[in-house]
């Protein structure tokens, strides 16, 4: 079973309301082979949100209290993606998902380019607060551009 980015899935869950549906992967939801999870969804940010950006680093950064993720009012939302992670990780352990495919560019689930946190489009290397969770528990991380790499089982 693989776990798939909810708006990837095709439900309109992120910050400005819409989806980036991939119809192949609907199309593993649809056959019952993966589910679908929204991290921040899950730590409690409504559909739809001010845009959120890691400043001073990467997820990883995020779990060292390193960096923080900050919306466009300058608000902290550092907690609420920490708590995202952790409870969409434990729905993840429940259902044995094998590995996962999520979001890139995502503060929650890009798996290898996020924003800088400068709000301005730059991108950078490095992964969002879930993913570095997720990574961090043992698990194998794609993204929608990269999935095919994957084994699916």
């Amino acid at each position: 079973m693989l776990g798939i980015s909810a708006c990837l899935g095709g439900i309109a869950c992120r910050y400005d309301g819409q989806s980036n549906t991939i119809p192949e992967l609907r199309q593993l939801v649809d056959a019952g082979q993966a589910i679908m999870i929204c991290p921040e969804v899950l730590g409690g940010l409504p559909i739809p949100r001010r845009p959120a950006e890691i400043q001073q680093g990467d997820g990883f950064d995020v779990w060292r209290n390193q960096a923080r993720v900050v919306d466009t009012d300058g608000q902290d939302v550092t907690e609420l993606f920490k708590q995202g992670a952790v409870k969409a990780y434990n729905e993840i352990e429940k259902l044995q998902i094998s590995g996962l495919i999520l979001k890139e560019r995502s503060p929650s689930c890009g798996s290898s380019l996020i924003y800088d946190g400068s709000f301005s489009g730059n991108r950078i290397a490095g992964v969002g607060v879930a993913t570095a969770y997720f990574i961090q528990q043992g698990l194998k991380v794609y993204s929608e551009e990269n999935w095919r790499e994957m084994r699916i089982t």
